[in-house]
């Protein structure tokens, strides 16, 4: 912004240098001219300074986003440490409902989805659902919730992993990410541990992803996103 108020003041300095190049004593028209450009000056100098403040405020509302999907994050993993279904589903979105995806690649067609009024009751639940399929052998991902919940969802102590992606992708394999795809519009925060065996040089790495879309201002989740490395 500065440089364009330099730019300015240089425009200004030539113009009136050269007036007076012409005219040693500026004519009434020469001296109009100069408050011209001096008042075009004072308008741009208010512009800039009102863009300098929205700049502001939008950089300020962009940080406490950031900071209140964080904390809602941090919430929800609370809550799945605790297998506190009745806290979790009160952050579920409420039309979208809450997608359970056994690995990063979101397949729509067979991750299943809850609505939040159904997750109070689903660790008790003794139906066997379908999942998806494992990766690799394609066998189908057959359980009862409390079962997926133990190998896909809070498998690991994900309230304090190694790493915290802020709608940023850590864990990379050979399965395609397509979060962004098929959520264009949420957010997502990654908690990520980046391997446990030395043996294994990291490709034991796991994480579990958050998804929210921002309804009035409130983060609300859409999906839990289990991946780890898969051959």
């Amino acid at each position: 912004m500065k440089l364009l108020r330099s730019k300015w003041l240089v425009v200004t300095l030539v113009l009136v240098f050269l007036l007076a190049g012409c005219n040693p004593a500026p004519n009434e028209e020469q001296v109009k001219k100069i408050a011209d450009l001096e008042a075009q000056i004072t308008t741009k100098d208010n512009k800039i300074s009102e863009l300098d403040a929205r700049i502001l405020e939008l950089e300020a509302e962009a940080n406490a986003s950031s900071a209140t999907l964080l904390q809602t994050s941090l919430n929800v993993m609370q809550a799945l440490e605790d297998k506190d279904m009745t806290t979790l589903a009160s952050y579920v979105h409420p039309t979208m409902g809450l997608r359970f995806s056994p690995y990063y690649y979101i397949n729509i067609a067979t991750d299943l989805n809850f609505a939040a009024t159904a997750l109070p009751t689903l660790l008790t639940d003794p139906t066997i659902y379908t999942w998806g399929s494992y990766q690799g052998s394609g066998d189908p991902i057959s359980y009862k919730f409390s079962d997926y919940y133990d190998e896909f969802v809070y498998d690991e102590d994900y309230l304090n992993p190694h790493l915290i992606g802020n709608n940023t992708t850590i864990g990379t394999g050979n399965l395609i990410n397509n979060i962004s795809i098929e959520y264009p519009t949420a957010s997502f925060v990654e908690f990520h541990f980046t391997g446990f065996d030395p043996q294994y040089a990291g490709m034991d790495w796991t994480s579990l992803t958050l998804m929210f879309e921002n309804v009035s201002g409130n983060w609300m989740l859409v999906g839990i996103v289990h991946s780890q490395w898969t051959s």
